[in-house]
């Protein structure tokens, strides 16, 4: 008995101490169920940028070669950055083995150059370019998973280094941490045993954010540098890691804050918080010379320079054959952010941690678990019966959220640029025209949605009912821009009422209604965008293509209707049947109107009504017409047949709406913007604008003209652009032109290869260009997904197969089985709490439960639905 007791005794302190100290980072990790969609061979590596980090915080991106690029932590866009003030060394993995004959290599873990990067004026055409690095290296992904597969045949291992950030929707707060993991599986290609180490290099080089100069707390652009920087190597009895400061750069600039390298790896690891001075390379040579000794560093005993190198080593024996993994997690905070204010408006993920050293004490624990709830999301979604390259194109997508294009200021509400330039946001002021089209925030995190509905609604609108379609900041100037798009304002009336369904928030919309229905009023003013009150838009329209329309056009017509829609079921709940009624008899004249007077047999196309004097034009509505004579204005679409002329369909499909104009007229549309605006090459097009597809890529254009054009149209109308692309192809989608739909989508995900652009960056004004994620649609289109938190219900296609599902607050599957006389349905909740009441099957029936079921993760209904005759 005793010698049981002693055993038990041993055993617990054992797995008290595995526990405690992390000693084998191997069986923390669940490297062998990460999934993955796309694999990218060695010619394909060029563009890939993976971004990792938090919604709202930032990211750093994983190149297709396992390089770290695009350092952009420090509250703006910093592409080609790589962390580097001195321009010699940037951050880099290290490796090195040694048999047991003693024999050892160094190398860094990075795949070949590209033949691009070979020439250069004095030999450094790429960063870190004289570095050891592997022969053969691939790429896979699945967003927000990433995997660099690295080996060669000189070498005694093969390597490949797992990176990603917790994503889980609707979850915002434990997808908004400011991490990237690193995990390094070593393997073993011999018959003996071997010694390897793995070190993360970097140079402090806080105060540098990749720009010419950053801002301080007056907004005043001072010269950017780091300054007094200082590394400091810290441990506890979980991590051991280096500390990234500094003395020296102003504690109100946007590139002051913290770094942290940190490992939990912790029996075996050396550190240098310094190197010696950088002339002619030396303070590298200094490191390499130490690390390639013995796998292990020798700490400096002062530190060298503003930005001084530090670097962190973790050592263990791999037996023949056999693998281990090495763990690094990299953290930031960076609380000094300005968008585009004249003064500091945050960031809300510095509020819940002191510093970059915080935040990985106080998540590491936690990391298991969110890496767990990651991959079943990322997993469901996989298995799901989508075409694979929807999955791609939905799924990639997501990384817009956690680039720079996107942020939470200090109280948590979610802003957005339209995209990003490469030193600074482009476009400010989560522009109502541009987010419109983006589905992914309302459908993965409806809480960041509901705060963009605050703002729009409560601070942006003013007492008439104008809402400035850009919001200026800090809040209380949110309506300085003063300007109002017919799009942007009518879209984020149905954006409301989606919201609203997808939530089931009463209190949002009791809250909001008021300026809900002063935005649709305003429609009505004198000189407005129908001001004579008959359901079609004849006004001056500002819109997204950044000019003004002038007279009635299927593009916001047909938004008007979807607002008119929206307004009528809003105000029949809020009680308003006036109002409710008007509505109504606007949306149903104008849907006549427009079907009778725009659709020409093929598509709908604008009637050009130019205001005749300056008496009609309301100065509100206006941004820049373009053209000084108002008898012929110049930048208008006229019979053109544009890509997204049903965007308001698209919308009103989403939100369960119906049809806003003639179903036939619908799907005749979207065949001809196929058979009109569909290019298999652009060889022989002519652009005046941007390029965003060339030589042999396939595209939809902007707009096509089989009859007759203006002498100068809408800016954009030769240009391609992908959330355009994807509207069009959702809608056909939607109306089951499946072959084309996918064919569409496609091609745009052929133009993002990582041969020739990122897959991880569908740009337009910027990269990471917020209205690609209408990509997200594409999953409602396919799954007939609809879910009311009002009405308590749910609803699928028909259709045979497993499909991931997500209303922003909970998420699952449901696999739809055929039987003979019924269907069956299983919905799995995989995270979040759903409430249900009744359950429907697109065109074939419905299950009305006998009492409201709460379904929480890890439950699941049944039901069998018969056909309704």
């Amino acid at each position: 008995m005793t010698f049981l007791k002693s055993t038990v005794i041993i055993i617990v302190f054992i797995l008290f101490h595995f526990i405690l100290c992390g000693q084998d980072s191997s069986n923390d990790s669940n490297l062998s169920e990460w999934r993955f969609l796309r694999h990218y061979n060695q010619d394909h590596l060029a563009r890939i940028a993976l971004p990792v980090g938090g919604i709202g915080t930032g990211t750093v991106s994983l190149a297709g070669n396992g390089a770290l690029k695009d350092w952009e932590i420090m509250n703006r866009p910093a592409k080609g950055f790589s962390g580097a003030p001195s321009g010699t060394t940037t951050p880099f993995l290290a490796l090195y083995v040694q048999g047991e004959d003693g024999q050892s290599q160094t190398t860094s873990l990075m795949g070949p150059l590209e033949y691009f990067e070979y020439e250069h004026m004095e030999g450094r055409g790429a960063n870190n370019h004289g570095l050891p690095r592997f022969r053969e290296c691939s790429f896979d992904a699945a967003y927000p998973f990433g995997r660099v597969n690295l080996s060669d045949p000189e070498l005694p291992v093969n390597v490949r280094i797992y990176v990603y950030n917790p994503l889980i929707p609707g979850n915002a707060e434990d997808s908004g941490i400011p991490i990237a993991v690193f995990r390094i599986l070593v393997e073993n290609k011999t018959d003996q045993k071997l010694t390897a180490s793995v070190c993360w290099v970097m140079e402090n080089f806080i105060g540098e954010d990749g720009s010419n100069v950053t801002r301080d707390w007056k907004g005043d652009f001072v010269p950017q540098g780091a300054r007094e920087n200082i590394n400091e190597y810290r441990s506890d009895e979980r991590i051991k890691g280096i500390f990234m400061y500094s003395n020296g750069v102003k504690t109100d600039s946007e590139a002051w804050g913290s770094i942290a390298i940190t490992t939990p790896d912790i029996q075996q690891v050396t550190y240098r918080t310094s190197s010696i001075e950088q002339d002619w390379g030396n303070d590298l040579l200094d490191f390499w010379d130490d690390f390639s000794s013995d796998g292990e560093l020798t700490e400096k005993d002062i530190l060298i320079g503003d930005s001084p190198q530090a670097s962190l080593a973790a050592k263990n024996e791999i037996g023949a054959g056999s693998e281990h993994v090495f763990t690094f997690y990299l953290t930031w905070h960076f609380p000094n952010r300005f968008a585009w204010a004249d003064e500091r408006v945050g960031n809300y993920y510095t509020t819940r941690y002191k510093d970059s050293w915080d935040v990985i004490k106080r998540n590491v624990l936690k990391l298991p678990e969110l890496e767990n709830k990651t991959i079943e999301f990322v997993e469901a979604f996989l298995d799901s019966d989508y075409p694979e390259v929807v999955k791609e194109s939905a799924l990639f997508n997501l990384s817009t959220l956690r680039s720079q294009t996107c942020f939470r200021i200090e109280d948590g509400r979610f802003f957005g640029w339209e995209g990003c330039m490469d030193t600074r946001g482009c476009c400010y002021g989560s522009c109502t025209h541009v987010w419109n089209y983006e589905q992914a925030t309302p459908f993965l995190f409806g809480e960041l949605a509901k705060s963009m509905r605050e703002v729009e609604f409560g601070h942006a609108t003013n007492e008439f009912g104008l809402m400035s379609f850009r919001v200026r900041l800090p809040l209380e100037k949110a309506q300085e821009a003063g300007i109002a798009a017919a799009d942007g304002q009518m879209g984020t009336i149905m954006k409301m009422y989606r919201d609203w369904q997808l939530s089931g928030d009463d209190d949002m919309l009791t809250r909001l209604w008021p300026n809900v229905k002063r935005a649709v009023e305003f429609c009505w003013i004198q000189g407005g965008w129908d001001a004579d009150m008959d359901g079609v838009m004849e006004g001056i329209q500002h819109n997204t293509m950044d000019v003004e329309y002038f007279g009635p056009n299927p593009q916001m017509g047909i938004w008007y209707l979807g607002a008119l829609r929206a307004a009528e079921e809003m105000a029949n709940y809020m009680g308003d049947k006036t109002f409710a009624k008007k509505c109504n008899s606007l949306f149903t004249n104008g849907s006549r109107w427009i079907d009778k007077n725009l659709f020409n047999g093929e598509y709908y196309e604008q009637e050009i009504r130019p205001p005749m004097d300056n008496k009609n034009i309301n100065p509100n509505l206006i941004v820049g017409m373009g053209s000084s004579d108002l008898t012929t204005p110049d930048y208008q679409l006229g019979k053109g047949c544009l890509v997204d002329q049903l965007v308001g369909q698209y919308m009103a499909h989403i939100c369960n709406l119906g049809y806003l104009v003639k179903p036939e007229n619908v799907k005749t549309t979207l065949q001809s913007i196929m058979k009109y605006n569909y290019r298999e090459s652009m060889y022989t097009h002519f652009n005046k604008m941007r390029s965003y597809a060339l030589g042999d890529e396939s595209a939809l254009l902007m707009a096509s003209y089989p009859k007759e054009r203006p002498a100068i149209p809408f800016p954009y109308y030769t240009e391609v652009m992908t959330g355009f692309e994807y509207t069009a192809a959702v809608g056909m989608l939607y109306e089951g032109q499946l072959s084309n739909g996918i064919k569409c989508i496609q091609n745009v995900r052929n133009r993002y290869d990582g041969r020739k652009r990122s897959p991880f960056d569908e740009a337009e004004c910027g990269h990471h260009y917020a209205r690609a994620m209408a990509s997200w649609a594409e999953i409602l289109a396919l799954s007939g997904f609809y879910y009311s938190g009002v009405d308590k219900s749910i609803r699928f296609k028909a259709y045979k197969g497993t499909y991931f599902w997500s209303n922003g607050y909970a998420w699952g599957t449901v696999n739809i089985s055929d039987y003979s006389d019924r269907k069956k349905l299983d919905i799995n909740v995989l995270y979040g709490d759903i409430e249900i009441r009744e359950i429907q099957l697109k065109n074939y029936g419905l299950n009305r439960l006998k009492e409201d079921r709460i379904l929480g993760a890890g439950d699941k209904i049944s039901v069998d639905i018969k056909r309704e005759r």
